[in-house]
């Protein structure tokens, strides 16, 4: 393949597959909250914060970890504020003390927070603006979680753009096509690729091994094994949705992150994990398998958008049928049948927060994945002119991402509405 090709699609691996600690999205306030306190020297006395409707959807009903079950916007920013490393960015969280959760505690219920709603047509959009002594610090991100735009101080610009010598300019996704990605697995030397998807199996599977031996949130993995047995496709899907029961419930053990989500990271590689084993393939085959999948994840993700009403866990659960079609031997007409099935049995679903039935979306979304990917085995393949469908599999995830970014707008609008009451 063209070499600028391949060097995109390491540059996007490793930009995407990054490690964190609980939901991105309330990280990403605690993330801004921290970097706005270390600007301002001091424990402000005052909080503003303003974040856009899908940062509220997303960070209502999950809880932020490191915090002893805090939920919502002011809970991140708190704990942020309090006992944030700014430097640590997804993972600022890191390494609370019991004495630092009992001040983020106290900080909360006297310090002085208000929540507003920022309607400036950014998707992904958080500011924090804290107040001490005659004195103000202000730090906005923009686009993405870790993509620091703006850090001043009494209205004097520190920074913008970059934060501990980072650039945050992403690699230009539309360099992503099936074709080329499936020849990247295919060929890519495995040292290139062979630490960071090796992190993201054992970050991932370790959070997952949790969520199936202990109680978090509705515990949709243990009840899915409970319920309908060990075969390997439920215990894909358990795995992956047992991930998630830990993640969005508190647990504090970090994962690796796809398209900005820990649950599309998980999604995109547990599934592929679990069935690389059941198979006995070489630990060759399956970094390249789990590699196929988080691209494919990405690819889709695109058009889509970081943050939209349309459930991310479809893009990566597809990602997840790819992957695992390429353990069975899969060429790139097979994975891309596998694509399209899954996206015609499972868009759709919306995205309504972060919080416990995002383990349940999950499960939905690698069962389409894999029977997308049984049916392209066995000969059969949705056609295009089916519904939202089109002939090649490219023009099918045009037609997706259409309808997520530009078709479902009205509907992100009216599920923030539903959601949002007390954004606190």
């Amino acid at each position: 393949m063209e070499q600028r090709i391949y060097e995109g699609y390491i540059k996007i691996l490793n930009e995407e597959l990054l490690p964190a600690m609980g939901c991105t999205e309330p990280i990403s306030v605690a993330y801004a909250s921290a970097l706005a306190r270390e600007t301002l020297g001091t424990v402000p006395e005052r909080v503003e914060i303003s974040v856009s409707g899908n940062i509220l959807k997303n960070v209502k009903s999950v809880i932020v970890p490191n915090t002893g079950g805090l939920k919502g916007v002011t809970a991140a920013a708190a704990a942020g504020i309090i006992a944030g490393n700014a430097c640590k960015k997804l993972q600022v969280l890191e390494g609370i003390t019991d004495g630092e959760r009992q001040a983020v505690s106290d900080y909360l219920k006297n310090g002085n927070f208000k929540v507003t709603h920022a309607q400036n047509g950014c998707v992904f959009d958080i500011g924090v603006k804290v107040y001490a002594d005659g004195h103000y610090a202000f730090v906005r991100i923009e686009g993405h979680h870790t993509n620091v735009v703006t850090v001043e101080k009494d209205g004097k610009q520190i920074v913008c753009g970059k934060i501990c010598g980072e650039d945050n300019k992403l690699t230009d996704r539309s360099i992503l096509n099936v074709k080329d990605i499936f020849e990247f697995a295919e060929t890519v030397p495995l040292s290139d690729i062979e630490e960071i998807i090796s992190r993201q199996i054992e970050f991932n599977s370790a959070i997952a091994e949790e969520g199936l031996k202990n109680d978090y949130g509705a515990k949709i993995g243990k009840i899915l094994l409970s319920s309908f047995g060990e075969n390997i496709h439920i215990r894909a899907k358990a795995t992956a949705a047992a991930g998630s029961d830990a993640r969005m419930n508190g647990c504090s053990l970090p994962v690796v992150i796809v398209s900005g989500s820990g649950n599309q990271g998980m999604t995109a590689s547990l599934p592929v994990a679990v069935y690389a084993k059941h198979l006995g393939v070489s630990r060759e085959k399956t970094l390249r398998a789990v590699a196929l999948s988080d691209l494919i994840t990405v690819h889709l993700k695109t058009g889509i958008g970081r943050l939209s009403a349309y459930c991310g866990a479809v893009s990566a659960g597809a990602g997840a049928g790819a992957g695992v079609c390429y353990l069975y031997g899969g060429n790139c007409e097979e994975i891309s049948n596998t694509i399209v099935n899954a996206l015609a049995i499972e868009s759709g679903l919306i995205c309504d927060g972060a919080k416990s039935s995002c383990a349940a979306k999950i499960a939905s979304a690698v069962d389409a994945g894999l029977t997308g990917m049984e049916m392209s085995r066995s000969g059969s393949t949705f056609n295009g002119g089916d519904g939202i469908l089109e002939t090649g599999v490219e023009k099918t995830i045009d037609n997706v991402g259409d309808l997520a970014r530009v078709g479902m707008k009205e509907t992100d609008e009216e599920i923030i509405r539903l959601m949002i009451k007390n954004i606190g």
